[in-house]
């Protein structure tokens, strides 16, 4: 599934979203980052207040990826009559 990102405060739900999503609660995320769960609750709350480095790290222990894509270029569903 994919979750577009329209502005930086989005990025608060995603993330909380994507580590629920693994079922790890927020101390879980930190001990597979290395740090408390106090952290993760502050980068949970404010993304932004974090490197673009330290977002990918969270990123990759979620194991997920982010892909720039022009907007109206989105992938068509899979068995789409337009294939055809």
């Amino acid at each position: 599934m994919d979750y577009p990102l329209q502005i930086p405060d989005q990025l608060t739900h995603h993330l909380r979203a994507l580590r629920l999503a693994k079922g790890w609660s927020q101390a879980e995320l930190g001990q597979r980052l290395g740090v408390g769960q106090s952290r993760v609750a502050r980068i949970e709350r404010d993304p932004t207040a974090i490197s673009v480095e330290q977002l990918w790290r969270v990123l990759a222990v979620l194991d997920v990826q982010v892909v720039l894509r022009p907007r109206g270029h989105e992938p068509k569903p899979a068995g789409d009559a337009a294939e055809w």
